[in-house]
C-alpha cells in the first residue's frame, strides 16, 4: 500500500500535536480517592511530613501542592542524592507516580532517606493521594 506524502504528514501532525497532552490523560485515568480517608492514612505521615496551610519542612518536605510539582525541588530542603538522581528521569511528581513511591519508596528511589516501608493497600494509596491534592488547596 504506498502512503501519500499529505497523508503521511498529516498523521505526523497529527502524532505531534498530542505529544503534550500525553502526561494529562494518563492524570484524568488515575482513580478517584477520599480525601477524607486519605486524612486518616496521612496520619501514618504526620511525624515527618505536613500539609495544608502554614505547612512547614520537617524530617521530610512539605507536601503542598506536590502533584506537578518539580521533584526535589523545595527551597531549603536537603534531598537525599538518591532523590536527586531520580528527579534527573523523573522531574515532576504525578499521580501514578507517588502511588508508586507510596507502595514502596526504597525500591522506587535507590539511595532516598524516608525510612517508611509504605502503603501496600491500593485503595489507601488512592485516598492519600487525594487528600493531598485537597489539603494543598487549604
Amino acid at each position: 500500500m504506498k502512503i501519500t506524502s499529505f497523508a503521511f504528514y498529516s498523521f505526523l501532525l497529527g502524532a505531534l500535536v498530542s505529544l503534550p497532552f500525553a502526561n494529562q490523560a494518563s492524570a484524568e485515568d488515575y482513580p478517584a480517592g477520599d480525601a477524607v480517608a486519605g486524612a486518616k492514612v496521612f496520619k501514618k505521615c504526620k511525624s515527618c511530613h505536613i500539609v495544608g496551610a502554614g505547612a512547614k519542612n520537617r524530617v521530610g518536605p512539605h507536601l503542598n501542592n506536590i502533584i506537578g510539582r518539580n521533584i526535589g525541588a523545595i527551597d531549603g530542603f536537603k534531598y537525599s542524592k538518591g532523590l536527586m538522581a531520580f528527579a534527573e528521569e523523573n522531574p515532576v511528581w504525578t499521580e501514578s507516580l507517588l502511588d508508586a513511591y507510596l507502595l514502596n519508596p526504597r525500591q522506587v528511589i535507590k539511595g532516598g532517606r524516608m525510612a517508611f516501608a509504605g502503603l501496600r493497600k491500593e485503595k489507601d494509596r488512592h485516598n492519600v493521594i487525594a487528600y493531598l491534592k485537597e489539603a494543598s488547596t487549604e
